[in-house]
Formats: structure tokens, C-alpha cells, sequence
């Protein structure tokens, strides 16, 4: 019996040796589920082809890093902007999200719930450098960084080039010759000669993000998109909703019933000459249709006081929140890293901020055409819902879409943008 007991320990002291060593084994390799490192991701493409592409990232990221599980959360646009505010108000920030940079961004800093990048910045030049660096600007605020651009992007008219040339129709150069070219455009037959989808209300709040840039004074713009200071009492702004209103009467009835990609899969197929897109959009034309497509920009307003040559679209990035591991820092990196980035424009169309990023490989020629048009442009407008407060930015786009059924004024657009100013003024 006493032989027997003996034997029992020795084997099991060397069944916890063998397991130990097992454990020490593990732990030098392949981490154990419970080991992990988790990363929460979160962006705002759940459909195709970004979807994929990510999650495509997500798993060659795991595989060189198998101690990290990444969970990933994607919605769409305008349900994005909601969550994003609710999980910052609550500090509940995933570790890695996208972001709008300018206004969008800063509202998120003031939380005081967002990593600042400064030191890693400095600390990795090799591929912070790599980023275009006029990019930055957006998702900085008092010197400190709190953003990594990744996306680029501008906002122009799209022109059927074959329509335009077999009317011998001009590309407009300022705004009256918009009008014009339009007039010649009805004349040839095409009923609508630009469409919209008006039931988007951002595709408004881009129209007139881009007319007040071009009409109202800069300075004036400024002190009006801060909550602080906004009063929206320049002349400017009737002018530039009646702009947006002329341009209306000549999309049709359609515009007001359909969405954003419907207008577009009108352009790609050809049945109308002008829409008003973001070079983001290249690709989805090209791949729904076979038309032969050019750009021009929001032409210059005669005796506007704005700036004739900005182009509207701001970088898009992404962020860490202020208690995110290390780990997610490396995984910044590698989401803006040069491999990829050619691989992200390769695949999806969309331009990036990293050198190296578009050439003639990843692009056609027509991307690299809008790339050069926003390396060119003058000044960058944000977008207009992003660089206003939320609760004047939707009197403005519910307004417009009024404006264009004939159901208010500008004068009455103006006046209850002008009461919601001072509201946020006198918080």
C-alpha cells in the first residue's frame, strides 16, 4: 500500500511538472484565448467592398499578431456620427474608430476621452512620415494631434464628357456659365440637365457647405460655425440658399423622391449630364456604367466674397481612444501603413493620404485626375454637417429639401437658423 501511495504522488507531481511546462510552452507562443489582448474596431462601412477589406485586415493582423483578438463593429453614415457621440458621452469609446476630421474630431477631443499622438508620431517617423503631411491639419487642435488621416477627398461636378462635346457645350468656368451651360443642356432634350437625391439630407448640406464658401467671407464663416459666436446674419447666406434653390429648378421632381446612389446610377447610366459627387465615388460610377466622365469644381460666384478655388472635402482618419492598449497603436499603423494603402485604393477607388498610396498602379487615370485636382485646390472646406453645430446643420438640410418643393424661403430658413445660433450662444 505504501509502495502504491509513493507511486501515486510521483505521478502526480509529474503530471503538474508536465503541465507547467506546458502552460510555459503556451505562453511563448500562440496565446490562449483567455490571454488575448482585445481590440475593439469600429468604422462605418458594412457594406461592400470596404466590409471585406477590412476584414480581410482584420484576420492578416491577428495572424501576425496572435496574441490580439480584434471585435469589429460597422454601421452606416448617419447612424455612425449618433453612436460615436453616445459611446464618447458615456466613455465608451472602442480603441480604434474612424472619424471626420475639423469639427467632427474636435467635438470628440473636448471630451477629453481621446488619445493625443504627438509622442507617437514623433516616435515612429518612418511611417508617420509617410503621411501626406498638409493632411494632419483636421485632427489637430493647439498643437496636439489626436488623429491619423487616412482617406482623401473632394467634392465636384461630375460632367458627361460625350453629352457636353456633342452639344458643344463649354465647361463652365463661374456660375453663370453653369446656369448656362444647364439652359443648353434642357434645350438639347435632358429635362433634368443635374439631379440630386434630395431625400438625402447630407447631399444638401454639401451643396450649400460649398455655395457659402464661395459667397460668404471666410472670416465670417468661421466665427459663424462656432457655437460660441455664430450669429449667420450676413447677406451671404439668402444668397447662397437662392443659389441652391435656382440649381434645384432644374433637377426635377426626381430629385426630391430619390436617394444620393439613385442619382448616381442615373449619371453612370447615362440619362443625365451633371451631378454634384465626392471623387470617392469614381469607382462606383465606373463599375455601374460605361460613361466617359470628366470634373470640374463649383465654379466661381461673381461678387461673392468667398473663395473661388476651395474645394469641399476634408480627410477622413482614425482614432484611439485615451485607454487604449499599445497593441492598438501598432494597429493604427498597419490600418495607415503604405501596403495598405495601396491595397485599400487598389480594391475600393477611394484616394488615401499615404505616399505611395495612389499611382498609376492602384488608380486609373480619372482617380488620378481627382487626386491632382485635390493636391492642386486652393483651400479645403470641411463638409458642411460636420463643420456646424448638428442643431443648425439640420434646419439647413431639412430647409433645403423644403426649398426645393417650394414649401419655405430663404428668409425663413435664415430666421430659424439665426434663433438656433443664439440658443447655442447663450449656453
Amino acid at each position: 500500500m505504501k509502495k502504491f501511495l509513493s507511486f501515486l504522488v510521483v505521478v502526480l507531481v509529474s503530471s503538474m511538472f508536465l503541465a507547467a511546462c506546458s502552460s510555459s510552452n503556451e505562453s511563448d507562443g500562440e496565446a490562449t484565448e483567455g490571454d488575448k489582448v482585445v481590440i475593439d474596431f469600429f468604422h462605418r462601412w458594412p457594406n461592400e467592398p470596404r466590409k471585406s477589406f477590412y476584414d480581410e485586415k482584420i484576420a492578416e493582423f491577428e495572424k501576425l499578431n496572435p496574441n490580439v483578438k480584434i471585435n469589429v463593429d460597422a454601421v452606416l453614415n448617419d447612424s455612425y456620427k449618433e453612436k460615436i457621440r453616445v459611446l464618447v458621452s458615456n466613455d465608451d469609446l472602442p480603441d480604434v474608430f474612424t472619424s471626420w476630421s475639423d469639427t467632427f474630431a474636435a467635438n470628440l477631443v473636448n471630451s477629453g476621452r481621446i488619445m493625443e499622438l504627438n509622442d507617437v508620431i514623433a516616435a515612429d517617423t518612418e511611417w508617420s512620415g509617410n503621411i501626406i503631411e498638409s493632411q494632419y491639419a483636421g485632427f489637430t487642435f493647439d498643437d496636439v494631434t489626436y488623429g491619423i488621416p487616412f482617406t482623401v477627398d473632394g467634392k465636384a461636378f461630375f460632367y458627361n464628357k460625350q453629352i457636353f462635346e456633342e452639344n458643344n457645350i463649354a465647361v463652365p468656368g463661374s456660375y453663370d456659365e453653369l446656369i448656362t451651360a444647364l439652359d443648353q443642356l434642357k434645350e438639347a432634350g435632358y429635362e433634368t440637365p443635374v439631379v440630386e437625391g434630395l431625400t438625402n439630407a447630407w447631399a444638401i448640406s454639401h451643396y450649400m457647405g460649398t455655395i457659402f464658401d464661395r459667397v460668404v467671407d471666410n472670416s465670417v464663416l468661421v466665427k459663424d460655425y462656432t457655437p460660441e459666436t455664430g450669429e449667420f446674419t450676413d447677406p451671404g447666406y439668402i444668397r447662397g440658399l437662392e443659389i441652391f434653390k435656382e440649381l434645384t429648378t432644374y433637377m426635377g421632381d426626381v430629385s426630391t423622391a430619390i436617394d444620393h446612389e439613385a442619382a448616381r446610377n442615373m449619371f453612370a447610366a447615362g440619362e443625365v449630364p451633371v451631378l454634384y459627387m465626392q471623387f470617392a465615388e469614381v469607382k462606383y460610377v465606373q463599375d455601374a456604367g460605361d460613361v466617359d466622365f470628366g470634373f470640374f469644381n463649383f465654379p466661381e460666384v461673381k461678387d461673392g466674397e468667398g473663395r473661388p478655388k476651395s474645394l469641399t472635402g476634408a480627410p477622413e482618419g482614425w482614432m484611439l481612444s485615451k485607454n487604449a492598449p499599445p497593441e492598438a497603436v501598432e494597429f493604427l499603423k498597419f490600418l495607415t501603413s503604405e501596403e495598405t494603402a495601396r491595397a485599400f485604393t487598389k480594391a475600393d477607388g477611394q484616394l488615401n493620404a499615404i505616399k505611395g498610396g495612389v499611382t498609376e498602379e492602384t488608380s486609373n487615370p480619372t482617380s488620378l485626375e481627382a487626386y491632382q485636382i485635390i493636391l492642386d485646390a486652393s483651400d479645403a472646406t470641411p463638409w458642411f454637417d460636420n463643420a456646424i453645430d448638428i442643431s443648425i446643420a439640420d434646419i439647413f438640410m431639412r430647409g433645403g429639401q423644403e426649398l426645393a418643393t417650394g414649401q419655405t424661403t430663404p428668409e425663413e430658413i435664415m430666421k430659424k437658423v439665426q434663433e438656433a445660433a443664439a440658443k447655442l450662444r447663450n449656453q
